[in-house]
């Protein structure tokens, strides 16, 4: 069943996808994770948010030469907001990371935004990053449930499209880049799907973690030696996830490497499902992180003019394997 879009809604979705309805957007909002990457690499106990807004500004600068759209956070993507080369704009909603302190990794937003002051600083399309797991208490998950309904409900009232971004994580004591989760990860990206997919959410793009971990997927280039799936079975992971949706979805990065997510990316492709594009970050531009930090700004452009654009060249060619939004929805 297609679902009805306003025009708004209509309007900001096409401003951040190609000519064929594929959303072919790059990632840049991370904050919390990239100034420790930075200060890391740097060898210092931390960076200035300057240094955070010209590494955005860059990196903006040169992928959306490439890319459909591009997301930003308002915190220190402003300003690269203006070197986007006329490509749509994502603005991130959340505070980055949560409260470790607190049981559940509840969400919380930024304290002086709104939807309608993201509107009004360009924004085509809101997100919001959510840690969620159907295995989490029902008490815990409920107030995540009523935290999306009040954000669609934010977006609904502003005609603007809600992406919805979720990362799994465990709850049962494991490593979650371990076996035993790796096992688990299928079961919590269906059930996190097939939560959000519902019409009370408002939520207008899923954007999912693939249905697998890589690297203990038997037969691929990604596997290390120690299997949780045979390929026949990640193919299947990949169709029963995408089973339980109704809404257009979209496939993020999660940090690994350009490589890995090429083939994660031809893995879904070949399994079938109507993914529709994906928002890529650090598999473009992570390993030009310690460039920027050590060698300067001149070193992280030559970085980007050229393997940058060869990583988010290759995510393009992956993305053929991907279908128009346009057949999820009507006007």
């Amino acid at each position: 069943m297609a679902i009805e879009l306003t025009p708004g809604k209509l309007a900001g979705l096409k401003a951040v996808s190609n000519e064929r309805g594929v959303i072919a957007a790059a990632a840049m909002d991370q904050r919390g994770s990239l100034q420790k990457s930075l200060a890391k690499a740097k060898g210092v106990a931390e960076v200035p948010d300057s240094m955070l807004e010209d590494f955005k500004s860059m990196v903006t600068d040169t992928l959306t030469q490439y890319a459909s759209a591009i997301l930003l956070d308002p915190e220190f993507g402003l300003p690269a907001t203006k070197k986007r080369h006329g490509k749509g704009l994502l603005l991130a909603y959340e505070k980055t990371g949560y409260d470790a302190s607190d049981e559940g990794r509840l969400p919380d937003l930024l304290d002086n935004w709104s939807v309608r002051r993201l509107k009004e600083a360009g924004a085509d399309c809101i997100k919001i990053l959510l840690y969620y797991t159907p295995f989490e208490k029902a008490t815990i998950n409920d107030v995540k449930h009523a935290f999306i309904e009040r954000i669609g409900d934010e977006c609904r009232a502003w005609d603007i499209p809600f992406f919805l971004e979720f990362v799994g994580y465990d709850v049962h004591g494991e490593d979650e880049k371990g076996l035993a989760y790796a096992k688990r990860k299928p079961a919590i990206v269906k059930g996190s799907m097939e939560e959000f997919d519902k019409a009370k959410y408002n939520v207008d793009v899923l954007k999912v973690e693939v249905p697998v971990q890589m690297k203990f997927v038997a037969g691929t280039k990604a596997f290390t030696g120690e299997q949780a799936y045979t390929r026949d079975e990640a193919l299947a992971a990949f169709r029963d996830a995408a089973s339980v949706v109704t809404k257009p979805f979209i496939y993020l990065s999660a940090g690994v490497t350009n490589a890995i997510f090429i083939e994660t990316l031809e893995l879904a492709g070949e399994s079938g499902t109507s993914f529709n594009g994906v928002l890529c970050g650090r598999a473009t531009w992570a390993d030009g992180v310690a460039i920027f930090a050590k060698d300067g700004e001149k070193a992280f452009a030559d970085w980007l003019s050229t393997q940058g654009v060869e990583n988010i060249s290759n995510v393009n060619k992956a993305l053929e394997a991907a279908t128009s939004w346009h057949e999820k929805v009507k006007a």
